[in-house]
């Protein structure tokens, strides 16, 4: 298994970051990565978000779990590989953790995480000051 996490310290409140977390359809005003996205329904435990990150093909999410206000978990599988990442918001902190796990998740997980995850403080940054300004 590969686990990375980052937490940011934030003024929004957690609905205001909760709100922004539900509105997939606009995660790209936060998420600079995003190149476009679509979601399969309402934000909710078994949707299927399409998500194109600038310049590559699409990747499939799931949700797989979700605590409304507090935490949703979205996986993306490849072949045996599940990376399964969490975003939780706790008062004022936001926390996201990836894990890689499946057949050769030790060996391929440090190839490919760290990669993944490299743009979490600046967009954890972006989704906190969207959610300040919004309230």
């Amino acid at each position: 298994m590969w686990v990375y996490e980052h937490s940011i310290e934030t003024s929004a409140t957690p609905e205001a970051i909760w709100r922004l977390w539900t509105d997939v359809e606009h995660w790209g005003d936060w998420n600079a990565d995003i190149e476009k996205i679509e979601i399969s329904g309402p934000f909710a435990a078994g949707a299927r978000i399409t998500m194109t990150p600038a310049g590559q093909d699409p990747v499939e999410l799931s949700v797989a779990e979700l605590t409304e206000g507090e935490a949703f978990v979205d996986e993306a599988r490849f072949d045996d590989l599940v990376l399964r990442t969490t975003h939780r918001v706790d008062g004022t902190r936001v926390t996201y953790r990836m894990e890689i796990t499946g057949p050769g998740a030790d060996d391929v997980g440090p190839q490919i995480g760290p990669g993944i995850t490299a743009d979490w403080p600046e967009t954890m940054a972006a989704l906190s000051r969207l959610a300040e300004t919004r309230g």
